[in-house]
C-alpha cells in the first residue's frame, strides 16, 4: 500500500468530500488544494495522477487527530518526514481513540486475527526489543474492517485484500473424485476433496442385493375365531 491509496481509503471510510478534505489538511495548519487532493486522490493509471509524499500523508492524520479528538494546547507537532505503516496505524488509532480489543474486533470483521500481544508490538518504540514492523497486510485488513464498521459493507472494500490471480484460457473442470473399492463389505468408498466424510454406495455385491434369491417371509397371520364376536349370529 503506498500514501495515495491509504488517502483514498479514509476518504471513503469517512464519507469525506473535497471540502472537509481541505478542512482536515487546514486543521493541522496546512493549506492543500482541490487540484492538489483530486491528483492523489485518482488511480495510478490516470495521467493526472501524483504521489502523496509521506509529509502531506502525515500532515492529513495529524489533522484527523485534531478534528477527531480536539486541537491540544501549545505548538501542534511537526509532521514526519518518513512514514512507516507502524506510525500511521498509531496516528489512525489516536484519531479514534480505538483499544486494544476495538481494533481486534476490526481485525476479525476482515478476517484477520492477531493476538493482543502481536498487536501491542505495532505502537511500541522503533528501538524497543518487542518492537514488530506492521506489514502491509495488517493495516490493509485494519482498513477494511474499518469500513465494514463505519460503512456497514465490504462490497467496495474487496480489492483492499484481493490478490490477482492469473485468468486461465479454458475453464477447469471440477477434480474428479478417488473412488476405492472395498472387497470385504462391498461398498464403493467416494472420498470428499473438500475434506469431508467418505460416502459409502451400496453395489451389486450389497448383502441386500445378494439376497433376491430368497422370497421374503408371509406375515403370520393370526388365528381365525371360531365365531367373530362381530358376526350376528343365525336365529
Amino acid at each position: 500500500m503506498n500514501n495515495n491509496d491509504i488517502l483514498r481509503r479514509i476518504r471513503y471510510i469517512f464519507d469525506f468530500n473535497d471540502k472537509t478534505m481541505i478542512a482536515t489538511f487546514a486543521e493541522a495548519g496546512h493549506k492543500a488544494t482541490r487540484e492538489q487532493i483530486s491528483d492523489w486522490l485518482k488511480k495510478e493509471e490516470d495521467p493526472a495522477y501524483q504521489e502523496c509524499p509521506d509529509v502531506e500523508l502525515a500532515t492529513f492524520l495529524n489533522g484527523l487527530i485534531n478534528s477527531k479528538r480536539g486541537r491540544r494546547d501549545g505548538p501542534q507537532p511537526e509532521p514526519e518526514t518518513r512514514l512507516t505503516n507502524n506510525i500511521i496505524f498509531m496516528k489512525l488509532k489516536i484519531a479514534l481513540n480505538l483499544q486494544a480489543d476495538d481494533i481486534l474486533e476490526m481485525l476479525q470483521l476482515a478476517d484477520f486475527k492477531i493476538s493482543k500481544h502481536e498487536l501491542s508490538a505495532f505502537f511500541r518504540k522503533a528501538d524497543h526489543k518487542h518492537y514488530r514492523k506492521c506489514q502491509d497486510q495488517v493495516l490493509r485488513h485494519f482498513l477494511k474492517g474499518l469500513q465494514f464498521k463505519h460503512r456497514g459493507t465490504m462490497a467496495a472494500a474487496e480489492e483492499l485484500t484481493a490478490v490477482p490471480q492469473a485468468e486461465s484460457a479454458e475453464p477447469q473442470a471440477e477434480p474428479a473424485e478417488p473412488v476405492a473399492h472395498t472387497a470385504a463389505t462391498g461398498r464403493t468408498t467416494t472420498k470428499s476433496v473438500y475434506g469431508g466424510k467418505s460416502a459409502a454406495r451400496k453395489t451389486a455385491a450389497s448383502p441386500r442385493h445378494a439376497a433376491t434369491d430368497k422370497k421374503p417371509a408371509k406375515a403370520e397371520q393370526p388365528p381365525a375365531a371360531a365365531e367373530s364376536v362381530w358376526r350376528r349370529k343365525k336365529p
